[in-house]
């Protein structure tokens, strides 16, 4: 025998299950309670939506990340994608190994030897156009190619590695500008010891940074021009009483010389004297409107005790 309750719940599941069969399908899936809002989409997902039309699809990583990878930076290659750091590349491995490298190798260097034609061809090109890069074209054949020849580096003062090959291209100079250190390095990246004795054999005049030291700039000088002092004279010379400058003037004057300058004494003295400034009296001027307040802005400042 069915409690109260049994009954009661059965006579309010009965019409609630007939009223849902009425009702249908469609109006059950309205009242399914809705699903959880999506995080808000970055701005890569939304670009990747706008270019496909369609919705981003998320790409599931093949396994779990290495200890220490960040995903906000690029990752080193080791060589830029610009045509600019590719041949920026190009000339420092040439510099640095210096001797003929064959197209080939240019392009396996800088990771283009898997390009097509047309990008290997563009980039030669730009190769052959630089000014610190020489092509040598292949003797044997009658007309050359795009991949055809080597190459090497062309540095700024070019066939000077050694102390006479220096003094050769220094003698050949038609001004006095000298030689900037730093484009010789670019051929001769060792040139500062054979620069520093040069210079002790009185053939080099050097210019160097207050810094370090290190040679800035080089001009050509003549051994023969050189007169070593004897040490008895520089200690001689050192001995002499040189007057200051304050007392110079003085000493020229009284050996009936005439000093080129003023004499720093007296300079020195007419710089301490202190200007008197006048003192400027204050003079009134226009018509005095305020006649019947005379007697009040009288000034009676003098009849003080």
């Amino acid at each position: 025998m069915s409690s109260y309750l049994e009954r009661q719940q059965n006579s309010f599941t009965g019409p609630l299950a007939s009223a849902t069969t009425k009702l249908g399908p469609a109006s059950a899936a309205r009242n399914k309670p809705l699903a959880p809002p999506s995080p808000s989409p970055s701005v890569t997902s939304t670009a990747s939506a706008a270019a496909g039309g369609g919705t981003p699809v998320k790409k599931e990583r093949d396994g779990p990340l290495p200890a220490g990878t960040v995903y906000s930076q690029p990752a080193l290659t080791g060589t830029g994608h610009s045509a600019l750091a590719q041949m920026t590349y190009v000339i420092n491995w040439l510099k640095e190994k210096d001797e003929p490298k064959t197209i080939q190798e240019i392009l396996e260097y800088v990771s283009l030897h898997h390009r097509p034609q047309a990008d290997q061809e563009n980039f030669i090109d730009h190769v052959r156009r630089n000014p610190h890069i020489k092509w040598i074209p292949d003797e044997n054949l009658p007309q050359q190619t795009w991949h055809s020849g080597t190459y090497v580096h062309r540095p700024t003062i070019p066939n000077v590695k050694n102390k006479t090959q220096l003094l050769g291209y220094m003698q050949k100079l038609t001004d006095m500008r000298g030689v900037s250190v730093k484009d010789l390095m670019d051929g001769w990246p060792s040139c500062q010891a054979a620069i520093d004795e040069l210079e002790k054999e009185h053939k080099l005049l050097v210019l160097r940074f207050k810094k370090d030291e290190k040679p800035k700039q080089i001009w050509s000088d003549d051994p023969s021009l050189f007169h070593a002092v004897d040490p008895e004279f520089k200690t001689m010379w050192h001995k002499v009483d040189i007057p200051s400058l304050d007392n110079i003037h003085q000493r020229l004057i009284q050996v009936g010389q005439k000093p080129t300058s003023e004499d720093p004494i007296l300079k020195a003295m007419q710089n301490n004297k202190v200007d008197k400034k006048k003192k400027r009296a204050n003079r009134r001027t226009g018509k005095t409107t305020n006649s019947h307040m005379q007697d009040l802005l009288k000034d009676f400042s003098h009849s003080r005790r």
